[in-house]
């Protein structure tokens, strides 16, 4: 059966490009911009050549969310062989994204019924979101229940990572100064989190090592894992060992290993190690 509601995120999510093929999943890019020049995140700079480009660069790059225009002609290009649409994206605590899909909702009220659907997530746990979409729709559900659904499961999905440094957090807003203070008078390796659709500090570590190991005790404290992924941008080696670690807990044989994209790294900097995980409903 031909799904009637078609599905869209953003590219903070992170989805690997098969997913979005085989789950037709429409991905609007952010931008990333070095000086004078302008990148579409996943379309014109892979991770790694956004990585390469970050060591390289005297000044920091910059990111900012899609047009309202390029949402217009998203949701029109959809609505021509759709009943209605979902949009769900990255946290509009994070990201003016969800403000300009809104727009461009109510611009085309008369063409397509479109719900935009703020995850308070980011990163993979946004990709998790739009696969759940997915497969709601491909149930042939109504779309606000659809739309519903999401929002009623929000607080399932836990995104707990550490970064090298707080100063790519500290320079893009993302985090307050005192955490940043923090971090870099005891040169930890803070475990940080998303909650509410912010980022926030968890924990306090002192290395690599201890970082990886709370985040493994995170996974274990979790009572009924349904789904789960670790995240990395430039060390995949420890990315794999860590998903060996969570699958093990999670009881499965493996779990996905995502790279995150440019825009997120422009925020978090190299050397990030993350999980999401969904906790079973009622779990």
């Amino acid at each position: 059966m031909t799904r009637t509601i078609a599905i869209v995120t953003d590219s903070t999510a992170d989805l690997p490009a098969e997913v979005q093929r085989q789950l037709e999943i429409t991905v609007v890019p952010l931008n990333i911009h070095f000086g004078q020049e302008t990148w579409r995140d996943g379309i014109d700079l892979t991770p790694d050549e956004f990585m390469a480009r970050l060591a390289t660069s005297e000044k920091l790059p910059t990111t900012s969310h899609p047009a309202a225009s390029v949402f217009e002609d998203a949701f029109r290009g959809l609505a021509a062989s759709h009943d209605g649409i979902v949009c769900v994206l990255s946290s509009s605590k994070l990201s003016g994204t969800v403000q300009s899909a809104r727009l461009a909702a109510e611009a085309l009220a008369d063409t397509v019924p479109v719900e935009v659907v703020d995850s308070l997530n980011v990163s993979y746990g946004l990709a998790c979101q739009a696969v759940r979409a997915a497969q709601l729709a491909d149930q042939a559900r109504p779309l606000a229940e659809i739309a519903a659904t999401l929002t009623a499961e929000i607080d399932q999905y836990h995104l707990v990572f550490f970064v090298e440094t707080l100063e790519h957090l500290r320079r893009g807003g993302r985090i307050g100064k005192a955490a940043q203070l923090l971090g870099s008078l005891l040169q930890l390796k803070p475990l940080l989190r998303v909650e509410e659709g912010q980022v926030v500090p968890f924990e306090r570590t002192r290395t690599r090592s201890k970082a990886i190991a709370a985040l493994t005790a995170f996974a274990r404290d979790l009572n009924d894992i349904e789904e789960a992924a670790v995240l990395y941008n430039s060390t995949p080696d420890e990315a794999r060992d860590l998903a060996a670690l969570v699958a093990g807990i999670a009881g499965r044989e493996t779990v996905p290993v995502v790279q995150i994209g440019p825009v997120i790294s422009t925020h978090v900097g190299p050397g990030v190690l993350g999980v999401v995980l969904k906790e079973r409903s009622g779990g």
